[in-house]
């Protein structure tokens, strides 16, 4: 089914800027009506990938045309749990080799687990479908998945694993990949220089561990620094800075209280486990991570720009060094869960609003401004 772009005039805004000064921008509709999607990611020529939880890949065409990608896998999806498709991430060398990778839930309800498969997109279709890495072990229950997969410099990707919710214990098992996050090879084997290469330790293919529910990575092309940030429960919501072979805690520490009022843990420190660069209390319920470069908002060079799905809005955070110095809201105009942040080559800024009728929506400069 193909649906057409949105032909409305863009919302113009005004924001303030530090210096005082006064930066118009514009939010356009570049496709509406979509299945609860979960990110968007670039292809060369303008178009875009889009993943709806339910298990769709949708292309959009640089002319806004919607279409239907087949020969997804078939993907776990529990309307009222968090399962689905996930992350999609085109290789760096996608013009040559068309190769992109998918993060979903495999299994079903008694027995699911985070999978990553790497496939060839030909027109609207995907070939040579491959399963390259499945969490292990299984768990119960659609919650807590993670999905996020980045490359990193070196080529190798690094995919973030939640802790399956009813096994938060797991994230601090080193033998477990709950809880974590996982460096591979873009054919799923594992990189000899890993924190637990040799296996006598840990599994082989733990980078960090200590996580809960991490749905924003992201790197910094310029400094090489790596951000994640995860979901804590009411409250502990987590930005770190992630280094391999670190512990991140959960759940021996945390700045969050269980749903029931009781403490998940009475610490929120340790000296053998990492503090967050930055938490959140109440709750913001962090989604979608970006780092900004770009021309077209060029004061927010360096800033990381967080979705935040309770608040209906997108923080970005200004970085002095390790540490978080300013935070502010933005477009929270469009009264919407912002479930993805993305930043294009040239700047522009990519906003995917949750749900069923999600949207994706581009952020950029009015021409007057």
């Amino acid at each position: 089914m193909t649906m057409q772009r949105i032909l409305a005039i863009p919302l113009l805004i005004t924001m303030v800027l530090a210096t005082g000064s006064v930066r118009a921008y514009e939010l356009e509709t570049v496709a509406e009506g979509l299945d609860r999607p979960w990110c968007v990611a670039f292809l060369p020529g303008g178009e875009l990938l889009v993943t709806e939880r339910p298990g769709n890949l949708k292309r959009i065409t640089a002319d806004g045309a919607v279409t239907s990608v087949s020969g997804v896998p078939s993907v776990y999806f529990a309307p009222s749990g968090q399962s689905g498709l996930f992350d999609v991430l085109p290789d760096p060398d996608y013009a040559a080799n068309r190769t992109i990778y998918l993060v979903y839930a495999h299994g079903d309800r008694s027995a699911n687990a985070t999978r990553v498969t790497r496939a060839k997109l030909t027109g609207d279709a995907l070939e040579d479908v491959q399963v390259i890495f499945t969490v292990e072990p299984t768990k119960r229950l659609p919650q807590h998945f993670g999905g996020k997969l980045i490359f990193l410099p070196d080529g190798t990707l690094l995919l973030t694993t939640g802790e399956g919710f009813n096994y938060r214990e797991e994230a601090q098992n080193t033998w477990s990949l709950l809880g974590k996050t996982v460096r591979i090879h873009t054919d799923g084997s594992i990189p000899e220089d890993n924190p637990f290469a040799d296996g006598l330790s840990g599994h082989p293919a733990v980078w960090t561990y200590g996580h809960r529910n991490p749905q924003g990575l992201t790197l910094d092309p310029v400094s090489g620094t790596v951000y994640e940030h995860e979901h804590g429960p009411r409250g502990g919501d987590e930005l770190n800075i992630l280094t391999p072979g670190t512990n991140y805690g959960w759940p021996a520490i945390t700045y969050g209280m269980d749903y029931s009022g009781a403490y998940v843990s009475p610490f929120t420190e340790h000296p053998e486990m990492a503090q967050p660069v930055k938490y959140w209390v109440p709750s913001i319920a962090p989604s979608g991570l970006a780092v900004y470069y770009g021309d077209q908002f060029p004061e927010w060079n360096g800033s990381l720009l967080v979705g935040a799905l309770v608040d209906r809005e997108v923080r970005r955070l200004t970085i002095r060094g390790e540490g978080i110095v300013d935070e502010e809201a933005l477009f929270s105009e469009l009264d919407s869960r912002i479930r993805d942040v993305r930043v294009t080559p040239d700047g522009s800024i990519y906003l995917v609003t949750d749900g069923e009728g999600g949207r994706i929506v581009r952020v950029h400069p009015s021409p007057s401004s």
